[in-house]
């Protein structure tokens, strides 16, 4: 049984605060701090360039990956870590087209997160073959499946809602019509239980700076599917996915397996702080997790629309068909998150009208979801939102 109350106290929660919009940015480890600190000093100090092997720091991406491949059901060797959730993106559908080269369409919905979409629309008009996005309703996917297609790329939990499509379901239905099938995780690793082996996805990539707490920056990964590995053409070919980057030769030759994937030289300050939180992911399992959370949501949610009829849930109220994270809709929704995070709990605004909230159990507990709320009800129901210094946009919403 995990110990949610021990995983709480291995975080630095600043005093006075809910924080509720882990799903955006974990909060710090506190072991990070010295970890980080010793690797800059004993390795990166004292080790200087000797650190690619002393340190293994050429192995870091590898073998953090299979520490990610625990938590979304993959299998050693076959995720890496490195460079952006965007550039994952980009590999990831090129070398689905590659893998099925007569198809034309890249089929995702319009819930998706504007930055996937954003990278297949660039690739797309770079490729210049006649290949088409195409986006359909969330809940209209499947039907929106057919052979004509060949990549679907979804987000399995929708940022705006916590929407979650049914991975398992909609993998095998496209495999059926020839499909080759990404997942973005990005709102899933570490927040709801991931098989990808089950589910027989082709590729998957996620970040780690929501729910794993790698701290603002922390690297992406990217899984391929074993039975493609040595079958995918890297479309970014970078000098640390070559055969041997250390031959320096002219051409470029695809290392073997996940190790094609990398692109340029490792974040190994970055894979260092995340290395600390995935410590703590190793006192847990998934299934707690993700058992807890769901607890916690329907508490959020019976609080606040007892508390605050004037707001509207927006997210599936079965939180078997959610992420770890709740939506309420209100008109003013900015300003209203505005004078919660000024009153002590920290959620997110997302465009056009949502108050968002994520849900970690490794540091969120029935107390902090009851206060939210009641914070919460004076916010809405006392007007503290309409204030003139919660009305200006900050650059970051």
């Amino acid at each position: 049984m995990s110990d949610f109350q021990k995983t709480k106290s291995m975080f630095h929660l600043p005093k006075g605060i809910i924080y509720l919009d882990g799903n955006s940015l974990g909060p710090l480890p506190k072991a990070t701090p010295e970890k980080v600190g010793s690797m800059l000093t004993q390795e990166w100090g004292d080790m200087l360039i000797t650190g690619w092997n002393k340190a293994d720091w050429m192995g870091q991406p590898s073998r953090v990956g299979d520490r990610i491949g625990k938590l979304i059901g993959a299998p050693a060797g076959s995720v890496v870590m490195g460079d952006t959730l965007s550039i994952k993106v980009y590999q990831a559908v090129a070398s689905a087209l590659e893998l099925n080269p007569t198809r034309k369409v890249v089929l995702s919905d319009n819930g998706n997160f504007p930055t996937d979409l954003y990278m297949v629309e660039g690739l797309l008009k770079s490729l210049d073959k006649g290949q088409e996005l195409r986006l359909a309703n969330p809940e209209d996917v499947e039907a929106a499946l057919s052979e004509e297609i060949a990549v679907l790329m979804l987000t399995e939990v929708d940022y705006r809602t916590g929407r979650k499509h049914d991975m398992k379901a909609l993998t095998q239905k496209a495999h059926a019509l020839g499909i080759l099938v990404i997942w973005d995780l990005a709102h899933s690793a570490g927040a709801v239980e991931v098989d990808l082996t089950a589910c027989d996805a082709d590729f998957a990539i996620g970040c780690t700076y929501k729910y794993l707490n790698g701290g603002p920056g922390a690297p992406a990964f990217i899984y391929v599917a074993p039975k493609h590995q040595e079958n995918v053409r890297p479309a970014l070919s970078g000098w640390l996915g070559h055969e041997a980057p250390f031959a320096f030769d002219i051409d470029y030759r695809p290392g073997t397996g996940i190790e094609r994937m990398r692109v340029g030289t490792p974040p190994v300050i970055a894979l260092t702080a995340l290395e600390s939180s995935l410590d703590i992911w190793d006192m847990v399992t998934t299934a707690d997790v993700r058992a807890k959370s769901i607890e916690l949501c329907d508490l959020f949610i019976a609080e606040v629309e007892k508390r605050c009829p004037s707001l509207e849930l927006s997210s599936p109220r079965d939180g078997a068909n959610r992420g770890s994270q709740i939506s309420f809709k209100f008109e003013h929704a900015y300003a209203g998150m505005q004078a919660l995070i000024d009153n002590g709990v920290v959620g997110d605004f997302r465009a056009p009208n949502s108050m968002r909230f994520g849900f970690t159990p490794l540091y969120i507990d029935e107390e902090d979801v009851i206060g939210a709320a009641a914070i919460l009800e004076r916010v809405i129901n006392d007007n503290l939102w309409d204030n003139p210094k919660y009305q200006t946009r900050s650059r970051v919403t």
